[in-house]
């Protein structure tokens, strides 16, 4: 006898948070922004009907679950969770375990993805003991063969990703196999860091969980924006920009923005008025707004929906975000300075 099913969508997201003696400063507002985080994650999941399960690690030379594959309806304030020691970090281990825990998840009926995210300020210094190993080969070279055999073989419908506190933290998070797309750096040493690194993992939550709707299961390009709308989206939640109300100039050679704009007859530069076209990886902060243009017919679109619709609902303060790999549009950022620098094979949109 065939019997319809629903195949529902679950997805299982890890969040995994240093908790050594250098996140001290950030505790507080750790807690606030991660609360936020897991907001946006109920609002995603809410909108989109899927069923997302949450659980929290913190880590310093020992790594301890502190919520496990809870429905984020349900999963109460990390206040009174998350609590910073004075350990070191045991990075490879929390990466680890916590992979291995979703790995005993159940997976015969629904369509799971899995999806880890890790943030640390600092880089492995414990994992294996209760003592600080240095770098002695004879205890991490293990770890560093698991932790790279373990994301080698990962399966096609689970993500890695990480947020670490500079680029030679970056570079050593890709020699442990987390893709280069998938690492975001963080600023580690200001107060507003934590919270610009949650809005940054909420965004890049955001785009997972749409990406799902178009049958993208696993990615290896999480940090980035607009591959995961389509122009249908862009035209029913944007408002259009009247086509004698704005420009598109082609970027031929590295430039500094304002003699780029003034070099060409009928425009000059304005503060504000200038959007560059995002590619690598920027710092997109609140104030700024973002526009989306249309690859085949240079049809712009805007509005206060726009930021959402980018980088999630709710998401606040700074994102780092790059573009996506998005057949049909283009994103803009508005930039207020008059000498970033224009990279070629890009384009710039002046409003008039």
């Amino acid at each position: 006898m065939s019997v319809n099913k629903i195949q529902h969508k679950v997805n299982h997201v890890a969040l995994v948070v240093d908790c050594s003696g250098s996140m001290r400063p950030h505790q507080s507002q750790l807690i606030r922004v991660v609360d936020e985080f897991v907001a946006g994650l109920k609002a995603e999941s809410d909108s989109l009907g899927h069923e997302t399960r949450i659980s929290l690690y913190s880590f310093d030379h020992q790594v301890e679950n502190l919520v496990w594959d809870m429905d984020v309806k349900h999963l109460p304030s990390m206040r009174g969770l998350y609590q910073v020691n004075n350990g070191a970090t045991a990075l490879i281990e929390a990466s680890l375990k916590s992979l291995d825990d979703l790995g005993h998840i159940w997976e015969q009926y629904g369509e799971h993805s899995f999806l880890q995210i890790v943030v640390t300020d600092g880089e492995e210094n414990a994992s294996g003991g209760d003592r600080r190993h240095d770098g002695d080969p004879a205890i991490l070279g293990p770890w560093l063969d698991r932790i790279a055999a373990t994301m080698g073989g990962l399966p096609g419908h689970w993500t890695s990703a990480i947020l670490v506190p500079n680029s030679l933290a970056k570079r050593t998070a890709q020699n442990y196999g987390f893709p280069a797309g998938n690492i975001a750096i963080w600023d580690a040493d200001s107060q507003k860091g934590v919270e610009e690194a949650i809005g940054t993992v909420r965004a890049a939550a955001t785009s997972f969980l749409r990406g799902r709707e178009q049958g993208v299961r696993g990615t290896k390009n999480l940090f980035a924006v607009g591959q995961d709308i389509s122009v249908d989206e862009v035209r029913a939640s944007l408002e259009p920009i009247p086509a004698d109300k704005y420009r598109l100039l082609k970027v031929d050679k590295e430039i500094e923005i304002r003699p780029f704009v003034d070099s060409h007859p009928g425009v000059t530069y304005e503060r504000g008025a200038c959007y560059y076209q995002l590619g690598a990886r920027a710092q997109v902060q609140q104030n700024k707004e973002v526009i989306v243009v249309e690859k085949d017919t240079d049809r712009a679109y805007t509005g206060d929906a726009a930021r959402s619709l980018l980088f999630g609902t709710g998401v606040q303060g700074t994102v780092s975000v790059k573009a996506g790999n998005n057949p049909a549009l283009e994103v803009y950022v508005q930039s207020r300075s008059v000498n970033r620098k224009l990279k070629p094979k890009t384009r710039l949109l002046i409003m008039l």
